[in-house]
């Protein structure tokens, strides 16, 4: 499934109500169109400083561990996409501090210095340890493995 599939796939669709019709998809794909999860989460996930990191990486966990207890997996797979998400954005704005990666010729533009100290470092290294909690729970493998075996 090519992205702009994938993306069409995802569009008009109720998740908690067809729960069936989702792809994990790779890393973050999905992740700013799956609702009602997207709308549920998105206005948590904030990283300017790692303060306000913090809190959001804090809350959205806690929404992973809330759709655990539902026994909600999609819900589970999209707050970890979220964190992973709060990692690869800020973790960008550290190395390129207008957040654009790439030059208009398709290089890669130069990092900035000193971007392991920057505050958008601290708030990647946050999300990246919340995001590792939420992909090795030992609950979210397995219905991560059963939902790969079922919905191939």
């Amino acid at each position: 499934m090519g992205d702009t599939t994938y993306a069409n796939h995802y569009r008009n669709i109720d998740f908690r109500a067809e729960p069936h019709k989702y792809k994990i998809g790779k890393g973050e794909q999905g992740v700013l169109l799956a609702e009602p999860y997207k709308s549920e989460i998105l206005p948590h996930w904030r990283f300017v400083t790692p303060q306000i990191a913090e809190q959001s990486a804090q809350k959205i966990y806690q929404l992973f561990l809330d759709y655990k207890k539902q026994g909600d997996f999609v819900g589970m797979d999209m707050a970890r996409k979220f964190l992973q998400m709060g990692f690869t954005r800020s973790r960008r704005y550290a190395n390129h501090s207008s957040g654009k990666k790439y030059a208009t010729d398709g290089s890669v533009l130069p990092q900035n210095e000193g971007s392991e100290q920057s505050p958008k470092a601290e708030s990647a290294r946050i999300f990246y340890s919340y995001y590792q909690k939420a992909k090795d729970d030992s609950e979210y493998k397995k219905l991560k493995q059963k939902w790969q075996t079922i919905n191939k």
